[in-house]
């Protein structure tokens, strides 16, 4: 790849060598050199880039790590883009969604860093100049649809109308499925203008740039320090009363289906001072939830200087459940993910506190004591079980077997009666057998969760399970086991639920509901969907309709699986004496 480009009076030469996230720009404001010292310069850049940096290069860009997460990427000149170029001057965004919470949660980094650069957002994609793909590669059901979705934004770039300047639609794509299939989608399938990976948001106003000129753009690099610690989030539904707030980002577990290490990197934590700040402004939002979030919630470790609470204990080591392990090496020191929740909570006494995803090896008691002593933080917690077999669990490098899972789910119970537990399972993974599978189906009914979600097995490149591994269950075995999981699980839930009616509920109001216009929809304590008539209910001595945003008490009359049905008794709180009962109800 190369090109010339005049820049003002005098000549600057770009010059790209290599291709895709490998190029190299170099500028100069003389004439060009000659060819054989171009070629020999070029020679020594690409053997430079496959050599990769050396250790004067480490030293010489090292620098404070909390400095680091604070630069921002309008700070760095880049010699042949301008500030103008790096605006949006009103250019109009779409954002397509797929994949978790931590997608969500991206994309709401990614448009806070676009909104700055004087962006807008569209709910129309027929007139968006820009158009953004939160991917998920978590399993190939959902690249599929990905790729579908792209070729179908390809047709209607091509048949669209012209934008600003005499330009087509711009496609990008974020998130995982960037990092993992950046060549394919850029070179080979030619389907979009943008690759940005999981670490590289802050740069889109950089790549969107250079699309400007016709030319793709990536950048996929993955770091060891970003969390965007300085970027608050903008919701992409300001009305909505509950948000997501990350707390970490990557993973070291390396379980051995699992392509999030290779595409989101290494595990590092978000300083405490900047999830606190966050927690705060949604509260003077009026946020009345808020979900924290990480690969592995538990594993949370805050080395840096806070602004309130100094320096952390850098002495204390990590320490697994009994009957658990893991492939990395221990950490020690820092703030834990029990010293940030006790923060959180404390910020607003009548904001539920919820957190996902919790790995089961590293699950400390402080953080069940914390659930108990606490009335905002949910009595909900999710523990992927992933398998019901012994040999299974070994084989996805999972760290523990079925009998210490139980042990720890009698645990739980015996600190926190009648809390919820959620799970995940994998169907049809490396080495299955359908004993293996019945133990699964085993473990569903003995536990009794709150909610199961269940995928058939789909194989990665790069995880340990690619290169060393067989898959080789058939596919048909797979989708009749992941029935068969599912099934169980509405059989169990659908029973356990029964021993609901009767009860009261508080019930944190989301919206009008799906099912029907004149019903109201929310959430209990479980995180179970609750339905109920939008009728008046006392607030106090007077009589008005619930709206979101209000805690509701709920008496239980009907249930199904996954729904509760009831009458609202009158609008109440989390830290009132009454709530507190029925919290307290709930709980025994």
């Amino acid at each position: 790849m190369f090109c010339n480009r005049a820049v003002g009076k005098g000549r600057m030469v770009l010059r790209y060598i290599g291709r895709g996230q490998n190029s190299v720009c170099l500028s100069s404001k003389s004439e060009p050199k000659p060819a054989a010292v171009q070629n020999q310069e070029a020679a020594d850049k690409v053997r430079q880039l496959k050599k990769g940096p050396s250790l004067e290069h480490f030293i010489a860009n090292s620098t404070n790590t909390a400095v680091k997460q604070n630069k921002r990427i309008d700070n760095v000149n880049i010699p042949y883009l301008n500030d103008s170029d790096l605006q949006g001057h009103g250019r109009k965004v779409y954002f397509d969604v797929y994949g978790c919470q931590m997608n969500t949660n991206d994309t709401e980094i990614a448009w806070s860093i676009l909104q700055e650069k004087g962006y807008q957002r569209t709910a129309n994609i027929s007139e968006a100049d820009v158009v953004l793909v939160m991917t998920c590669a978590i399993r190939e059901g959902a690249e599929q649809k990905i790729w579908r979705k792209l070729k179908h934004l390809t047709t209607l770039k091509r048949r669209g109308p012209l934008r600003k300047g005499g330009t087509r639609m711009k496609i990008g794509i974020l998130g995982c499925m960037a990092e993992r299939l950046k060549t394919q989608i850029l070179e080979k399938e030619k389907l979009v203008d943008i690759v940005c990976g999981p670490d590289a948001y802050r740069d889109l106003p950089r790549l969107l740039a250079v699309t400007n000129n016709k030319q793709s753009a990536v950048n996929v690099l993955l770091s060891l320090e970003e969390t965007y610690a300085d970027v608050m989030p903008v919701r992409l539904n300001e009305d909505s009363v509950t948000a997501y707030v990350s707390i970490m980002r990557g993973c070291d577990n390396m379980c051995s289906y699992c392509i999030v290490p290779f595409t989101r990197g290494r595990e590092r934590s978000r300083p405490i001072d900047s999830i606190l700040e966050e927690v705060r402004i949604l509260s003077d939002q009026g946020v009345k939830e808020v979900t924290l979030l990480g690969q592995n919630v538990n594993s949370y470790r805050d080395i840096s200087e806070s602004d309130y609470y100094g320096v952390p204990d850098r002495s204390q080591a990590t320490t697994l459940r009994e009957g658990f392990k893991t492939i990395y090496k221990p950490k020690s020191g820092g703030r834990r993910f029990a010293d940030l929740l006790d923060k959180v909570s404390d910020i607003d006494k009548d904001m539920r506190i919820r957190f996902t995803a919790a790995h089961p090896k590293d699950f400390p008691d402080e953080v069940l004591h914390l659930i108990k002593e606490r009335g905002n933080i949910c009595n909900q917690l999710h523990l992927p079980a992933q398998s019901g077999n012994n040999q299974v669990l070994k084989a996805m490098r999972r760290g523990y077997t079925v009998e210490a899972y139980m042990n720890l789910v009698g645990h739980v119970r015996s600190l926190l009666p009648g809390v919820a537990l959620t799970s995940d399972f994998i169907c049809g993974f490396c080495g299955e057998t359908e004993e293996a599978h019945q133990q699964s189906i085993k473990l569903i009914r003995d536990v009794k969760y709150s909610m199961v979600f269940c995928f058939p097995y789909s194989m990665r490149q790069k995880t340990q399970a690619f290169h060393k591994l067989e898959d080789d269950v058939l596919e048909d075995d797979k989708k009749r086991r992941h029935a068969e999981l599912a099934a169980t699980f509405r059989q169990e839930a659908g029973e356990f639920n029964k021993t609901y009616v009767g009860q009261v509920h508080t019930v944190l109001v989301e919206g009008v509901s799906k099912k029907r216009r004149d019903t109201l929809f929310g959430r209990n304590d479980a995180g179970l969907a609750v339905i109920f008539p939008d009728s008046e209910v006392l607030d106090g001595n007077l009589a008005r309709q619930p709206r979101p945003g209000d805690y509701v008490q709920i008496k239980i009359e009907q249930t199904t699986a996954q729904t509760l049905y009831g009458s609202a008794l009158k609008i109440t709180n989390l830290y009132n004496t009454d709530s507190d009962e029925v919290l307290k109800e709930i709980h025994s």
